[in-house]
């Protein structure tokens, strides 16, 4: 742009005598920032069981029998597991009772926490449950079963069964 002209703007003068006006090129501005990223990580646990098969039972001794628990808990979760009374009439936690379903006869017989078949498995939380610990992977835990000799003097020769429930928490 040219001028050779004086502007007089209010009680402003301006003189311009040819000056160019350039342009000058500004460099864009950069700004950062973080963005905040979090994940929890719950408890979770899974669970699988196998069959509790008690051999033949004669009533002269004692049969004892396992079952295990496959317990997959999230590493370093805490969980306990209970194991109910079982659906037999009049079942406690410390009598589980086998029934058969076209007689009246029952076997009572006992599960555990231990071989020795010391310490009853129950689902009183701190006094008959198991506990652990999870490590992200399968852990196997043992249910060792028993029934009494003796039992025979009401039984019906035929198949005796329950169902015991399983409950982990975690």
């Amino acid at each position: 742009m040219s001028c050779k002209r004086l502007f007089k703007v209010g009680a402003l003068s301006v003189l311009c005598l040819g000056t160019a006006i350039s342009s000058q090129a500004y460099a864009a501005g950069t700004q950062n920032a973080n963005i905040a990223v979090t994940a929890a990580v719950e408890s979770a646990c899974t669970l699988a069981t196998t069959a509790l098969t008690f051999p033949a039972y004669t009533g002269a001794a004692v049969v004892d029998t396992t079952a295990t628990l496959t317990v997959t808990c999230t590493n370093a979760a805490p969980y306990v597991m209970a194991l109910g009374a079982g659906n037999g009439a009049g079942a406690t936690t410390t009598v589980r009772v086998l029934t058969s379903p076209s007689t009246t006869s029952v076997l009572n017989y006992g599960l555990y926490s231990d071989a020795n078949h010391t310490v009853t498995w129950g689902n009183t939380v701190g006094t008959d449950t198991v506990g652990g610990t999870g490590n992200g992977a399968a852990q196997d835990v043992t249910v060792y079963g028993e029934i009494a000799a003796n039992q025979l003097s009401a039984q019906v020769a035929t198949d005796y069964a329950d169902t015991v429930a399983v409950t982990v928490t975690y």
